[in-house]
């Protein structure tokens, strides 16, 4: 295989322009699903807006690992297109270089694609996660009074209920204070007071509500008994890491998708029994490799679908690059949801996908190289004649 260093070079120049706007495109498709989880942080916990911008930096890398190879797909896609509609292909073909001359600069495209989301897979997802855990929690030691809302049942903390009826944000008093504690398995307590101060505690990273002047209402299905105690101070641990954090109690993280690369490693080492836990970092180890491989399997793809469709419209031709990108995520889900089931290892999950779109792109593209080409449309046409059938029926 001959090798072009001018169209090549020419290829590759014609790919970046579309990436970088799909990224940007779909990467604001993809924050607008968060807008309400930072809305409700404006609005419960009057964030700034330097903390907004933070807030989304730190999401930004969850959505990349999925947006790079989408837009690699998509920027491989709308070159090609443009090339078979501008007759570029088949001038290029006439002047000696074949569809197999055109792979060098696609293939070192995905791969520098791959690199990218391999990259933000292994230390930048991690690194938003757990900014994104610490940063909630800043905003919630400095502004939880203003995130209690008068006449409200806030449960944020782990097996406690409370409720406000008037805050007087001048005092820091809370009027009319009612909490409902479950914390302990054989007890349920209520407590009723008039007036309640919370303050924060930076050692102990909690927050300390102390009360006035109530009345303990105590119930036990254990012991069929129920006591009523009255108090003229109690105090109230409100443990923040059990509101804002998903850290075990001895300090190790239990979401896989905070943990590093050495970190993971380390974590699945470390299980003696194979349990859920094990197979969930299992998944998340393979997902790191084979979600950024899927740029080589989307790219090749592109490959064939954008040189094939020549006398498609580029909407027609995107829709369809969209379409395999959700069967491959679709694929990607349901072999994640079976393989949680232990239904098979994980790396078969994780990995089938490739192996299906994969072997797709490449018949599809030895199809387009021999010049055979597929006609998607009849298989349109043939969708739209049975579409109209079951009309006709009804």
């Amino acid at each position: 295989m001959k090798i072009n260093t001018i169209v090549s070079r020419y290829l590759f120049k014609e790919m970046l322009s579309p990436f970088a706007i799909n990224t940007l495109f779909f990467t604001f498709l993809f924050l607008m699903a968060k807008i309400l989880f930072v809305t409700n942080l404006v609005v419960n916990y009057n964030m700034s807006l330097s903390k907004i911008g933070l807030m989304f930096l730190y999401i930004i890398p969850n959505f990349l690992v999925f947006v790079i190879p989408m837009s690699v797909m998509m920027a491989i896609l709308l070159t090609f297109l443009r090339f078979s509609s501008d007759n570029e292909i088949i001038a290029l073909k006439t002047g000696g270089i074949s569809i197999y001359g055109l792979l060098p600069p696609v293939l070192i495209f995905c791969f520098i694609g791959c690199i990218l989301t391999f990259l933000i897979s292994v230390y930048a997802m991690p690194w938003g996660r757990l900014s994104i855990e610490k940063l909630t929690m800043e905003i919630a030691q400095t502004n939880f009074e203003i995130g209690l809302k008068e006449r409200t049942f806030n449960d944020n903390f782990k097996n406690i209920m409370l409720y406000v009826n008037k805050i007087n944000l001048k005092d820091d008093e809370l009027l009319d204070v009612f909490v409902e504690d479950h914390r302990s398995e054989d007890m349920a307590s209520t407590i009723i007071a008039p007036r309640g101060i919370l303050f924060f505690e930076k050692d102990k990273l909690s927050f300390r509500l102390r009360l006035f002047d109530g009345v303990i209402n105590q119930v036990s299905s254990k012991k069929k008994s129920v006591n009523s105690i009255g108090f003229d101070t109690y105090d109230i641990n409100l443990d923040l890491k059990n509101a804002f954090s998903e850290i075990e109690k001895k300090g190790q993280r239990i979401d896989e998708k905070k943990l590093f690369f050495n970190e993971l490693i380390d974590y699945i080492d470390n299980f003696k029994i194979k349990n859920s836990k094990y197979y969930n970092a299992l998944f998340e180890l393979h997902k790191k490799f084979s979600v950024p491989f899927a740029c080589f399997v989307l790219g090749i793809l592109s490959v064939a679908l954008g040189t094939q469709l020549k006398s498609a419209t580029r909407s027609f031709g995107l829709g369809l690059g969209l379409i395999f990108f959700l069967l491959y995520y679709l694929i990607l889900s349901i072999g994640y949801a079976l393989g949680e089931s232990r239904f098979y290892p994980p790396f078969v999950g994780m990995w089938v996908p490739n192996i299906l779109i994969g072997g797709i792109g490449i018949y599809l593209f030895i199809r387009t190289a021999n010049e055979r080409p597929v006609n998607f449309f009849a298989v349109i046409d043939l969708f739209e004649r049975i579409k109209l059938h079951f009309i006709k029926e009804k």
